[in-house]
């Protein structure tokens, strides 16, 4: 007998409503005529409360989610964000905090934000920080222009090139490139670092600068970063450091203190501010004191008095989002630092390193590795399966979610074949590590003695696999009964 469902959208009856409101006390206001709408008038749901509660109740249940699983998602960090930082956000005088309030009124936000800046400063060993951009992809943009602006105060407008690595998350050369500058790829060794001598043919009085993440997108520490930092900067160049991976260094490796210039720090993936579809983001940038005139404003800083000011340095890029950031992420990762201290950040990068070395030795013997050596935060291995025909790495993925998974990145980064990018970050127990290389040697078994099985995974899934090339061209933005069943069937 199949199990009955609940339809999860053609609810509505007429005459059912969810809300008492109490009696009209005050005279009515009636809005003139001209700003009522006399056509196309919007069709309203009529549910009662429980119907309303109980629908979105059941879609929360179809999401997979940090709170239900793990979520090996290789280069986002998706670690576990604990409750205590949301209910540290949740205190009125911030939760309520209006960014147009006197600065009089705000000195508790102010004095967070001035601390932030400088525990951030002090774990990445920059000079400066401003909390300003809401995204790393936003961060990367300030420090490129930050980089531009530097060139030109220095009456070097002629540097116009952009150096990436081609193992560099995607948002580099685009970032590059939206600011106006020509982007340079570099190749990778054979070990998973910066050729240097590509890197050396490749630079020029022309060069503005490198974006170099550390670790890379391989998972993989820059063996030569001191070497390759050198080189850009006699050069005349400044490094910039992509910070999404700063998970695996802190306390451990200050990006400051070996040659970069510049970097954004993910608050969202580090320091466990909620992070995809659970945002926003908050993407703050440290540099040295050189770049520190040009950063994005407005900063905060600490008066004579000890009463706290917003400022904006007198050579800004400007301003990178209204008012200041996305200040609830603020909160959230002041409160992560404060709980973790000095010792537990740096046990935060060595478990999470433990942790992704663990499943990278249980696995390599079946799904190859990028590069065979010890990882940093994530591995990348292959979904090259000996003896399994016509399986691919997408295959892997979808049947993942049949063990209630959530898949690891895929095909990226872009120079590895089949690539399967695991990071499973320091909060995952060694119980869902084993259950999760469990799942996977057993789905590299299926994918020899029946691969079909992966073919048409995931089969327990609410909506089966997707044509994804039809639904990048053909996107359903609205809901549709017919379209949405034929989803669900496969």
């Amino acid at each position: 007998m199949d199990t009955y469902e609940p339809p999860l959208y053609e609810l509505s009856s007429p005459g059912k409503h969810g809300a008492n409101l109490p009696a009209l006390d005050v005279p009515k206001s009636p809005l003139p005529d001209a700003l009522l709408r006399q056509d196309n008038l919007a069709d309203f749901p009529e549910l009662s409360e429980p119907e309303v509660i109980r629908h979105y109740t059941r879609i929360s249940q179809r999401n997979f989610c940090i709170d239900t699983g793990m979520y090996p998602l290789g280069s986002c960090t998706m670690k576990y964000n604990p409750k205590v930082h949301e209910e540290a956000a949740r205190i009125p005088g911030f939760g309520a905090a209006h960014p147009l309030q006197d600065e009089s009124l705000s000195q508790g936000a102010l004095q967070l934000m001035f601390e932030l800046q400088n525990y951030l400063g002090e774990i990445s060993g920059f000079d400066a920080v401003s909390l300003q951009p809401a995204a790393g992809a936003q961060g990367e943009f300030t420090g490129i222009l930050v980089f531009r602006a530097y060139h030109l105060s220095r009456g070097e407008g002629e540097r116009n090139e952009v150096l990436v690595p081609d193992a560099a998350h995607g948002t580099n050369p685009a970032t590059a490139a939206m600011a106006g500058f020509k982007v340079i790829e570099i190749k990778s060794d054979a070990r998973g670092n910066v050729d240097i001598d590509d890197l050396k043919s490749k630079l020029s009085p022309r060069t503005a600068g490198m974006m170099l993440t550390n670790p890379n997108t391989l998972g993989l520490f820059e063996e030569q970063i001191v070497e390759v930092s050198r080189l850009v900067h006699e050069a005349g160049g400044l490094m910039y450091g992509d910070g999404a991976n700063f998970n695996a260094i802190l306390g451990i490796c200050k990006p400051g203190q070996v040659g970069f210039d510049f970097m954004h720090y993910n608050l969202h993936k580090t320091f466990t501010t909620p992070h995809g579809g659970g945002g926003p983001g908050s993407g703050a940038v440290g540099c040295t004191a050189a770049l520190a005139p040009f950063l994005p404003g407005p900063r905060v800083r600490q008066k004579d008095d000890g009463s706290y000011e917003f400022f904006t340095p007198k050579q800004s890029v400007g301003r990178m989002k209204v008012f200041h950031g996305n200040f609830g992420m603020l909160v959230r990762a002041w409160t992560y630092i404060r709980t973790l201290g000095p010792d537990g950040l740096r046990e935060v990068s060595e478990t999470a390193v433990l942790n992704a070395n663990y499943v990278r030795v249980k696995l390599d013997d079946i799904y190859p590795p990028a590069v065979d050596r010890i990882c940093m935060h994530e591995s990348v291995l292959k979904g090259q399966i000996a003896g399994a025909k016509g399986v691919r790495t997408l295959d892997i993925a979808k049947r993942l979610i049949d063990y209630n998974f959530h898949p690891p990145t895929v095909y990226f980064p872009l120079l590895v074949p089949e690539a399967l990018m695991i990071e499973p970050t320091e909060t995952e127990t060694k119980r869902n590590m084993d259950r999760f290389i469990d799942a996977m040697r057993q789905i590299a078994h299926e994918a020899v003695e029946n691969p079909d099985l992966l073919h048409e995974a995931p089969t327990t899934a609410p909506v089966r696999r997707l044509d994804e090339v039809r639904a990048a061209r053909q996107p359903i933005l609205r809901y549709n009964a017919e379209a949405f069943a034929k989803l669900r069937e496969g």
